[in-house]
């Protein structure tokens, strides 16, 4: 448990340093390693994807999605605090201003996930949630 409340709390810190950072930097648009990483800041007052939710179905979603996560911490307690982290950190924002900042943009991407504009909590989420499942399988 220790460990997993240490990952979250490092992912939350560090997607709060980096919101307040890019914010501070102005909207310029920048393109990183080649071009396959293109800061593009963006509020995305949507759901996942832009999809429209609203506030209270997203609370209820989010926070039964985080007990989930709890349930599955003694699988892989560093993949449950990444899932944990990001989702409180994209939870606390949307909370607090209606909306999420969303800078990341991975335009060689293969697919439609190149049209897309992520933040550091998604990722955090995403991989978090491939450790759980690998996690899984192995055993």
């Amino acid at each position: 448990m220790l460990t997993m409340i240490f990952v979250s709390a490092a992912v939350v810190s560090a997607c709060t340093a980096a919101r307040w950072y890019l914010c501070r930097a102005g909207r310029r648009e920048t393109e990183h390693w080649g071009g396959r990483v293109r800061l593009t800041a963006l509020w995305n007052s949507g759901g996942a994807f832009g999809l429209p939710i609203g506030r209270r179905p997203l609370l209820a979603l989010s926070l039964a999605a985080l007990a989930a996560v709890v349930r599955c911490r003694r699988r892989s307690p560093a993949a449950a605090g990444l899932v944990a982290g990001g989702g409180l950190s994209n939870l606390w924002e949307r909370l607090r201003r209606g909306r999420v900042y969303d800078y990341l943009r991975f335009p060689k991407a293969p697919g439609p996930l190149g049209r897309y504009v992520y933040n550091l909590a998604d990722l955090a989420i995403f991989l978090g949630a491939a450790g759980l499942l690998l996690g899984r399988r192995r055993r």
